[in-house]
């Protein structure tokens, strides 16, 4: 396993190849559920939520 000089963006130690872009398992799986957990967002409008423009359509 190799250590690179960048970091691991959860804890900051030392990427490791293997786990890469973490430093370890723990770290990739606490990466994973801050994306289940909905703990992530990308901008933009919810896909429960209707538009506008298909609001107007509707009506």
């Amino acid at each position: 396993m190799t250590a690179t000089t960048r970091k691991c963006p959860i804890c900051g130690k030392p990427r490791v190849e293997q786990f890469t872009p973490f430093c370890s398992t723990r770290c990739r799986d606490r990466d994973l559920m801050q994306w289940l957990s909905d703990g992530y967002a990308l901008p933009g409008t919810r896909a429960d939520e209707p538009d506008d423009e298909e609001v107007d359509r509707d009506a």
